[in-house]
């Protein structure tokens, strides 16, 4: 008898607990399934149906996969816009990640107003965001003047071939989003730097490593898990970048006749998956590299 009051007392006391941090995390449940779930779910419903305006609203005619088969078989632009933004990033991506890793190890060294070189850098991350982004681009503030002056197309045609020349040049003409999109990565190495220890390279300079070798064995190695953290942030805010070409053909196919926000609402799914997919791919890498440093440290 003893035994059973001593699990009701524990079940009690366990439902006691874990209800105390569902009480916690009920007005961001209701959020979520308001702002997010629902809305998210509605879109998967009207990618399976063909969307148009009624006079009583919405008119919703139910035809299974046609928008998905259509966005690869009828639409001439989203397979291409998709595959080329993909290219693109798969550059962008390890460029913006590096170039952070090596600013923010400039800012980790100890001089006269780093706070101050922090802030420039974090700066863009307030301003250049949104509509704000989009106006600057468009007034030419993001573009690089000298890939037009010394005409750069023909050379990278002839060193990488004429099928990933576009690729690269569209790569080059967006450096400026490599300053204007590293100030969080920044921040977050930054922070990573700080779990290392200074007593261990107390340590190995005393046996004589030099700087060199000290960012080899000790900070890059601890920098891993942040670097798949970084990775996997600039995955995403890339891919939601206000001037991606993939999100305004999106965009332009809900407001046509023919297409509206069924089709509109499959485009977005197929490019939900690719994110997805990436993403999946980029945590099974980081999980398998550090699974070998366990096993072999």
């Amino acid at each position: 008898m003893q035994a059973k009051e001593r699990v009701r007392a524990k079940r009690l006391y366990n439902m006691g607990r874990y209800g105390t941090g569902l009480l916690f995390m009920l007005p961001w449940i209701i959020g979520f399934a308001v702002f997010v779930l629902v809305p998210v779910s509605w879109s998967l419903f009207m990618a399976f149906n063909k969307v148009q305006v009624a006079a009583g609203g919405l008119k919703y005619e139910w035809i299974g996969m046609r928008n998905f088969r259509d966005a690869f078989l009828k639409d001439n632009i989203f397979p291409i816009e998709l595959i080329t933004y993909f290219q693109e990033m798969l550059l962008m991506v390890p460029i913006i990640v590096i170039f952070a890793l090596l600013i923010a190890l400039m800012l980790n060294q100890k001089f006269p107003g780093r706070f101050i070189y922090r802030a420039l850098f974090f700066l863009p991350v307030i301003f250049a965001t949104g509509q704000v982004l989009s106006e600057l681009f468009l007034q030419g503030a993001g573009d690089i003047p000298f890939l037009d002056q010394y005409n750069l197309q023909p050379m990278v045609e002839e060193y990488i071939g004429e099928q990933f020349s576009t690729t690269v040049m569209a790569v080059l003409g967006r450096a400026v989003l490599i300053l204007w999109y590293s100030g969080v990565q920044i921040l977050i190495f930054i922070a990573g730097f700080q779990t290392i220890s200074p007593t261990i390279y107390e340590a190995v300079r005393i046996d004589g490593a030099s700087p060199w070798d000290s960012f080899w064995k000790i900070t890059l190695p601890a920098c891993v898990p942040f670097i798949s953290l970084n990775v996997l942030y600039t995955i995403i805010d890339l891919f939601t970048f206000p001037l991606n070409p993939v999100l305004k053909h999106i965009r332009d196919n809900m407001f046509k006749v023919d297409t509206g926000y069924g089709y509109a609402s499959a485009l977005a799914w197929v490019y939900f998956a690719f994110i997805f997919a990436l993403i999946a791919i980029v945590l099974w890498l980081f999980n398998r590299s550090l699974n070998k440093r366990r096993v072999h440290s």
